[in-house]
């Protein structure tokens, strides 16, 4: 690992918390609940939740957590060519995958093509629909919904191409409908609650949260859904409002929204979490104009991702503490291997990355969550 990740990991991963008790009801979008009161007592509002959340977040913020993925596989199978279909290689997620993939087919003697979709449907279609041209031995589905492109995906089907999604469909592992020989994606079940338990803990189970989702999209509505519910099993914490921003509109929308949050809670607000890191990109404007200082509260957790400019805010203390990264380079291995393990004619690993929290305590200055084993895990499977 990073001589610099090493040293950030003796970094304290707790600070000091509020010692607030905060009333209130879960609200609406835009509504919230009564108004919270100051409480003497300095004490944890949920001390059994408090210890299992604090269990939770030491064990997802180790750096140097030994390799659990697989061990044993066929050895690289031969001469195979891959293609890449990214929603848009503009997401850094997508992007990051896309690296990890060239970076493992290089190793293992394969060849990859990478196809831009734009972030369009249209694009998508027409990426595909190349893809299918190339007469490839695998394809890639990053990061958009196979029914998107749905004719494409039943020719690959009828050919016999393997599809292996990354983010396309909302659970891990292979998918009858649509047909993927895996899917690669942490749980959202434990990204969701891992980021609740960031809170609790944080907090010393006191807190008033700000949520932000994106209810028209119903894996972004379940992945809030599962952080209220985790946040509700600590007394302490009280739901303030439950923010729905549409991811397209998000740059408008959040700033309006955070400036009245601010005006509205004042120092009742001490914690936000968001389905991805894009809202607190456009929250810090806001909150600076509040006159909230950037390593101070709302402390701030994205549920997922971890693009690199969420790190940045992060090891800059500018309005956001943490995030539940994508291990990206990571996935793209695993992409090459679930290939080979496809080619091979053996089912698919069943490896599911486990979720990781990065803190500026824990990043070690770096700008994406580069997990510890994988490479060599892979090498010694492929006897390369």
């Amino acid at each position: 690992m990073h001589p610099t990740r090493k040293a950030a990991v003796t970094a304290t991963a707790f600070l000091a918390s509020a010692t607030l008790t905060l009333a209130g009801c879960e609200s609406g979008s835009t509504t919230a609940g009564p108004s919270a009161s100051r409480s003497g007592s300095s004490g944890p509002g949920c001390p059994t939740a408090l210890a299992e959340a604090q269990r939770a977040v030491k064990k997802a913020e180790d750096v140097n957590a030994p390799w659990s993925g697989p061990t044993s596989g066929p050895r690289a199978v031969p001469d195979k060519t891959i293609v890449y279909i990214a929603q848009t290689l503009t997401n850094p997620g997508v992007a990051g995958v896309a690296k990890g993939v060239q970076e493992a087919a290089g190793v293992i003697g394969w060849r990859v093509r990478t196809l831009n979709g734009q972030g369009t449907s249209a694009g998508i279609k027409s990426a595909f629909t190349e893809a299918l041209a190339l007469k490839p031995d695998g394809i890639v589905v990053s990061g958009f919904d196979p029914a998107s492109a749905a004719a494409q995906v039943e020719q690959a089907n009828a050919e016999g191409i393997p599809l292996i999604g990354w983010h396309a469909v909302g659970a891990p592992g292979p998918s009858e409908n649509p047909k993927l020989f895996s899917n690669i994606t942490t749980r959202v079940e434990e990204v969701a609650k891992i980021s609740g338990d960031w809170i609790i803990a944080r907090s010393n189970g006191r807190a008033g949260v700000v949520l932000f989702t994106d209810a028209s999209i119903p894996f972004a509505k379940r992945k809030s859904d599962l952080i209220k519910k985790e946040l509700a099993t600590c007394s302490g914490v009280k739901l303030l409002s439950y923010e729905n921003v549409p991811i397209p509109q998000a740059g408008s929308l959040t700033i309006r929204r955070v400036s009245s949050l601010a005006s509205r809670f004042g120092e009742r607000w001490t914690h936000s979490a968001a389905i991805n890191d894009l809202y607190f990109d456009h929250a810090g404007p806001a909150l600076r104009a509040a006159g909230r200082q950037g390593d101070g509260a709302p402390f701030n957790i994205g549920a997922g991702d971890g693009d690199p400019s969420a790190f940045q805010r992060i090891n800059g203390k500018e309005f956001q503490a943490a995030t539940v990264p994508e291990p990206l380079s990571e996935q793209g291995w695993q992409i090459i291997d679930e290939f080979n393990r496809s080619f091979a004619g053996k089912p698919a690993s069943g490896y599911v990355a486990p979720v990781h929290v990065t803190t500026a305590a824990t990043s070690g200055g770096a700008l994406s969550w580069d997990s510890e084993g994988y490479r060599e895990a892979y090498r010694t499977i492929w006897k390369k």
